[in-house]
C-alpha cells in the first residue's frame, strides 16, 4: 500500500472511532426519571379521608397526583396502600396519563403470617391488605420484596423493589416501623435502625443505580425533630446518596401532619426520596394534599 493510502486509511479511521464511541453512549445512557412517593393513608387511620373508602376513589386521587403537578412521574411509590386495589390502580393511570403501566403490592403481615388488613370499604367489602406498591410506566421491570426485622408482636415490614433493565435503576418504596407505643417505641428505634440497614442492602443491585424512599418514620439528621439518637439514624443514607429536597443541610420541608398519642399536632418531615449524588434536577413537596396526613414528594433525575 502507497504512503497516500495509508494516510488516508487512517484518516478513516480517526473520523469512525468518535462516531462509533458516541454511538456506544448513546445506547448506554439513561432516560431522565421522575419518582413520585405518596402514603395515601388509605389503611386503618379513621382520620383520613379513604379510610373505608372505595379503591377507585383512591386510585382516582394517586392519578390526580401523578398528572396534575409541576413533575409527572414514570415511577410511583406508596405506602398505606389496600392491595385490593392494585389492579384499579393500574387502570386508573393508565387512562389519566395515555401510558402503559405495571402495579405491585407488597402487603405488611403479621406474626402469624395473615396479611394485616385495611378496613373494609363503606359496602363492607374487603380491600384486601396495608401494602407498599409501586407503579412503573412503559418500561419492562422486575419486582422483589424484602422482608424487614420488625418487631415481632406487630406488622413485619416490607420494602418493594423495581429493577428497570432498561434504565439501568432499582427504585424502591418502603414504609418503615412507625414508633408508636405498638410499634419500634424503645429508645433509640432499634426496629427502623436495622431497618435502615436492610434497606441499604436491597436497593444494591449491581449494574444498576439506586433510586428509593418512601415514609421512612425517622427525622432528618439536621432537624431539630425527635431525639438525637434517631435523628443519627438516617446519617448514612445521606452520606451515601443525595435526598431530594436537601439544600446544603440534611433536613427538608415537612410532609406529615402527625396527631400525636398523648394530643395536639406537630409537622414532620417523614417522605424521603434518595437518588445517586449528582441526579437530582428538582424536588416538589405537593401542597393541599387534604386526602391523606402525609404530601405527596416527588424528584426528577438525570441519571446520565
Amino acid at each position: 500500500m502507497t504512503t497516500r493510502k495509508l494516510m488516508a486509511a487512517s484518516a478513516l479511521m480517526v473520523a469512525i472511532v468518535p462516531l462509533c464511541a458516541g454511538q456506544a453512549q448513546a445506547r448506554t445512557s439513561s432516560p431522565p426519571l421522575s419518582v413520585m412517593s405518596w402514603n395515601v393513608c388509605a389503611g386503618t387511620n379513621p382520620a383520613c379521608r379513604f379510610y373505608r373508602g372505595d379503591m377507585r376513589e383512591v386510585a382516582v386521587e394517586i392519578g390526580r397526583y401523578a398528572t396534575g403537578q409541576v413533575i409527572r412521574p414514570d415511577v410511583i411509590l406508596l405506602q398505606e396502600f389496600c392491595s385490593g386495589g392494585t389492579a384499579v390502580l393500574e387502570s386508573v393511570l393508565e387512562r389519566a396519563t395515555g401510558r402503559a403501566w405495571t402495579v405491585r403490592s407488597s402487603v405488611l403481615t403479621l406474626k402469624d403470617g395473615s396479611p394485616k388488613t385495611c378496613a373494609p370499604d363503606r359496602q363492607g367489602r374487603s380491600r384486601g391488605g396495608i401494602a407498599v406498591a409501586v407503579a412503573v410506566a412503559g418500561d419492562t421491570a422486575t419486582f422483589r420484596a424484602h422482608a424487614l426485622t420488625s418487631p415481632p408482636w406487630y406488622a413485619r415490614r416490607m420494602a418493594l423493589c423495581a429493577a428497570i433493565p432498561v434504565r439501568r435503576v432499582n427504585v424502591c418504596g418502603t414504609h418503615l416501623s412507625s414508633g408508636l407505643s405498638y410499634d419500634d417505641s424503645r429508645p433509640g428505634a432499634p426496629f427502623r435502625r436495622k431497618q435502615v440497614g436492610e434497606l441499604l442492602a436491597a436497593v444494591a443491585k449491581p449494574g444498576h443505580r439506586a433510586v428509593f424512599g418512601g415514609d421512612l418514620n425517622l427525622p432528618p439528621p439536621d432537624s431539630r425533630q425527635g431525639t438525637a439518637a434517631k435523628r443519627r439514624i438516617l446519617a448514612p443514607v445521606y452520606a451515601a446518596y443525595a435526598e431530594c429536597d436537601q439544600k446544603g443541610g440534611r433536613d427538608g420541608r415537612w410532609t406529615e401532619r402527625h396527631a400525636r398519642e398523648a394530643g395536639g399536632v406537630v409537622k414532620r418531615k417523614l417522605d424521603y426520596l434518595f437518588a445517586p449524588r449528582g441526579s437530582v434536577k428538582r424536588c416538589h413537596v405537593a401542597q393541599g394534599a387534604g386526602s391523606s396526613d402525609h404530601k405527596p414528594v416527588y424528584v426528577s433525575l438525570n441519571l446520565g
